[in-house]
């Protein structure tokens, strides 16, 4: 079984029907089975972004609520590696949330992440591995 970590644009664009990537993230979510993973700063950066979306961040914290998100990640247990992604990724640069999700990717290595996010084609897992996403036709920052 693949292991999904989800970022936060396709978790954005779920919860928020005006979303250009609405029915994209729609689509592909009915197709992957629950729970999908993801970490806490993914969580924050998402109900940030729907704080004006009436019942945005409660339908985000509502994912979690019935196990359809599962956020199994302890930024402090892992700590020293995500700080070595985000300094070896400074350049981009890296925020809390994607050195997150590629660590999660470091550690399951069955893994993929759906994300509108193109940093993650230039990331690198393990040092030289390709990050494995799942994202739409062109990519898009999110």
């Amino acid at each position: 079984m693949t292991y999904v970590a989800i970022d936060t644009g396709p978790l954005v664009a779920l919860v928020n029907r005006r979303d250009s990537h609405h029915d994209w993230a729609k689509q592909v979510l009915s197709t992957i089975r629950t729970p999908i993973f993801t970490c806490e700063p993914v969580l924050s950066e998402a109900c940030y972004l729907l704080r004006a979306t009436v019942g945005g961040p409660e339908a985000v914290l509502g994912l979690v609520a019935r196990e359809a998100v599962k956020v199994d990640f302890s930024v402090a247990i892992e700590i020293e590696p995500v700080l070595a992604l985000m300094r070896r990724f400074k350049n981009v640069p890296m925020s809390l949330a994607d050195a997150c999700l590629v660590r999660m990717t470091e550690i399951e290595p069955h893994s993929e992440v759906l994300t509108l996010d193109s940093d993650f084609s230039i990331y690198r897992r393990n040092r030289r591995q390709v990050v494995p996403t799942i994202s739409p036709g062109p990519r898009h920052g999110s």
